[in-house]
Formats: C-alpha cells, sequence, structure tokens
C-alpha cells in the first residue's frame, strides 16, 4: 500500500492515464523542436493568496513537468497567467509576484518577475533571456485586451517569443489573447499538462469503464445542465447533492422549506429524472438532510427528511442514510467522476456528507476504481480531508473539465496545430 492507495490500483490508474494519450490529437511540446528558443508558456497560476502568501501551490505543481521539459530542452521560458479578476488594470492583490517567489523555491532557481505583461521593458528582458532562464509576467487581466481577446495585445504577447505553449487547462475554455489570440501569430502547442488534462476526460466519455458513476454537487443544475443531459446517455448512474439537489427534490413534490431551489429549473429537473428512468440511468437522490436555520456555524441544525425540509429552514448537507446509500451505489463502480461537493463543506456540521463521498471514492479507487475529480471546490475538499492524493486524477480546470464532457470543443485547445 502507498499512502491507502494499494500498488497495483496505482500502477492500473497510471496505465490508463498513459493510454488516454491517443485521444488528444493537437500536437505538444514534444511534437517540435524547442531547444534553446524563446517559449511563451501559457500556464494557471490562479491560486489563492494570504498574507502575501501562496497558500495552496496545486496548480504551480501541477505545470512543473511542461517547465522541467523546456528547461532540459534549454528552453527560454517566458511564463504568462492571469490571477483573480481584476478589472482591466493594476491591482496589487492580484499581482502573481508571490507566485514567482513560491515557483523560485520549487524550482531551486531564481525566476525573474516582471512589473508589467508587455512593454519595451519586457521585449528587452526577454530577447536577454539564456537556455533555461524562467521570467514571469505580471498578471495577463491587469490588460483590458486580455479577456477582450484584443489582436493588438496578442500581438505584443506573441513578440516575445518563437513558439506559443498552452498549458493552462483551466482557461481553456475563454477565448482570450493568452489562450487564442496568440495563436494567430506563432507555432502553438499544448503543454505535458493540458495534454494530459484532455486526454483524460475524453477518454472518459469515449470508453469508460462500466459501471461508470457520476457524482453531481454544488448549488445549480443551471450551471451542469450540459454534463448532465450528456451523461444520461453515458453512465450507469449519478448521485446527487448539494444545493441542486433541492430543484430535483421539489421537481418530486417535496418540501424544500426555505433551501435553495431553481424556480425557473424544476420543470427541466422533472424531465431529467423521467429521462433518467428511460434510459435505465440510476437516479440517486438524498433521502435525509441536515437542514438549519441558517447557514451558519452557530444555525440550530438537524436531521430532516428530504420529503420534508420545514418550513424557515434550509438544507446545507446531505444526511447520514443519504451517505450510506451513496457509498454503497460508488464502491462497486469502475470508473467514477465528481464533480461539486454535497454541502456547505467548510463548516464542519455541514462538512460530513462531502467528506463520506470523497471517503467513499477514495476506497473505491484502492479497489481498482478509476476515480477523476474536476471543479475548485471539490479538490479543496479532497485536500481538507487530505485525501488529494488517493484519487486516480485531479483536473485543474472545472469549467474546462465540464465542457468537454459536455462535448463543447475549448477555444484554447481547437487553436492549437495538429498533430
Amino acid at each position: 500500500m502507498v499512502d491507502g492507495y494499494s500498488m497495483s490500483a496505482r500502477a492500473e490508474a497510471v496505465r490508463e492515464i498513459a493510454a488516454s494519450r491517443m485521444y488528444f490529437s493537437k500536437k505538444t511540446i514534444e511534437d517540435i523542436d524547442i531547444k534553446g528558443k524563446r517559449v511563451l508558456v501559457r500556464v494557471d497560476f490562479n491560486v489563492p493568496l494570504a498574507d502575501g502568501a501562496v497558500v495552496d501551490d496545486s496548480r504551480i505543481k501541477a505545470a512543473m513537468s511542461t517547465i522541467e521539459y523546456l528547461r532540459q530542452k534549454q528552453a527560454k521560458i517566458i511564463l504568462c497567467s492571469h490571477l483573480g479578476r481584476p478589472k482591466g488594470k493594476p491591482e496589487p492583490a492580484f499581482s502573481l509576484k508571490p507566485v514567482a517567489v513560491r515557483l523560485s523555491e520549487l524550482l531551486g532557481t531564481d525566476v525573474r518577475m516582471m512589473d508589467e505583461t508587455v512593454g519595451a521593458e519586457v521585449q528587452d528582458a526577454a530577447r536577454w533571456l539564456k537556455g533555461g532562464d524562467i521570467m514571469l509576467l505580471e498578471n495577463l487581466r491587469f490588460n483590458p485586451g486580455e479577456a477582450e481577446n484584443d489582436p493588438v495585445f496578442a500581438k505584443k504577447l506573441a513578440d516575445l517569443a518563437e513558439v506559443f505553449v498552452n498549458d493552462a487547462f483551466g482557461v481553456a475554455h475563454r477565448r482570450h489573447a493568452s489562450t487564442v489570440g496568440v495563436t494567430e501569430y506563432l507555432p502553438a502547442v499544448a503543454g505535458l499538462l493540458l495534454e494530459k488534462e484532455v486526454s483524460v476526460l475524453k477518454k472518459l466519455v469515449e470508453s469508460p469503464k462500466r459501471p461508470f458513476m457520476a457524482c453531481l454537487g454544488g448549488n445549480k443544475i443551471s450551471d451542469k445542465i450540459g454534463v448532465i443531459k450528456r451523461f444520461l446517455d453515458l453512465v450507469d448512474g449519478i448521485v446527487v447533492g448539494g444545493g441542486m439537489c433541492f430543484t430535483f427534490l421539489k421537481a418530486k413534490g417535496y418540501n424544500t422549506g426555505n433551501s435553495m431551489v431553481e424556480e425557473n429549473q424544476v420543470e427541466l429537473a422533472k424531465h431529467i429524472i423521467d429521462q433518467a428512468r428511460d434510459n435505465e440511468v440510476a437516479l440517486y437522490l438524498p433521502i435525509d438532510i441536515v437542514a438549519a436555520t441558517e447557514i451558519s456555524p452557530d444555525a440550530n441544525y438537524r436531521v430532516v427528511s428530504a420529503k420534508s425540509v420545514p418550513d424557515g429552514w434550509l438544507g446545507l448537507d446531505i444526511g447520514p442514510a443519504s451517505i450510506e446509500i451513496y457509498g454503497q451505489a460508488l464502491e462497486s463502480a469502475k470508473t467514477i467522476f465528481w464533480n461539486g461537493p454535497m454541502g456547505v463543506f467548510e463548516i464542519p456540521q455541514f462538512s460530513q456528507g462531502t467528506k463520506g463521498i470523497a471517503q467513499a471514492i477514495t476506497d473505491a479507487t484502492r479497489h481498482s476504481s478509476l476515480s477523476i475529480v474536476g471543479g475548485g471546490d471539490s479538490l479543496a475538499a479532497l485536500k481538507m480531508f487530505d485525501l488529494e492524493e488517493q484519487v486516480s486524477f485531479a483536473s485543474t480546470g472545472g469549467g474546462a473539465s465540464l465542457k468537454i464532457l459536455e462535448g463543447t470543443p475549448l477555444p484554447g485547445v481547437e487553436a492549437l496545430e495538429d498533430r
């Protein structure tokens, strides 16, 4: 056993993920000559910060394989990323400087941090890079041209380099200057992380091992309509939790109290319930709920029937009986996809549903299930419960992963050169 994950199960997961590369049709850094060239690399360093330091460096570590490969080839590496949602102008709170510090620590070498994204100073710095050197541009979204996919801004980015590499799966569904615009001016290929992310998810929908179970949580059905509809033709079962389950419960005629319900999606929820039955897809909804008077650590709370959440109360987690049923549904799965928590897991009283599902998925993984987890909240939950190393694959992109699963092309991938 390794970290509670059997060697055979881990080896099988590694083989499954490696075999998925055949599902990626674009060129990667391994398909072109990059030795000694200036390479602009779009990474996803959108990481949480606190007190001027990186709190969670998972996304930085995820990009290390591409960065190390480029260093081995003596490429001159120019990294670019966004962080947070600045309104198209510099905001010190969203500077990438803490990221440069952490990346330098991880690489054991100096990463030169630029004060701007483009401009004369950045051009000069790029021109004088030596093989293996790394520089990090300031936050792309400090420039309005990034989100607007402005060709002038894209050209300025492209002028820094000879090759463009997209390794930012988390924003591959965005048509931005740094994901699509630059490909008009430079040879454009994928990084190793982007290739892996897309490959694993495409294999998931094209040739999953069965039984294939999906575990969907989060607040809104409307955020996951495309995925749910695709899954009804693809999976053997779906377990539903989070705020979105109350729209389904309302569709079944149950009293949901003050729980989150998307009233304009109730009819859609009824249709999904009917279609799941017609397609012989097992649709699991909670049978009990942890309800409270408010979303607060100090709120009164109790377990109630999913059929009758008291008026004035709101459901904030699935209950213990539901956790047990969901766990039993997942234990025999050969493939599991999870996106979205089962409740307000940040508050201990309402974390048991998410913890129970995370534990059930990692238990199944130990017994040879291929488990794929996507979405920031799901990954945060795994980390909170110290289970992030016990799933087969953790996707760095929530929105992008859902787009692939619903069959929507990703602009940032489509713009790359075909293999």
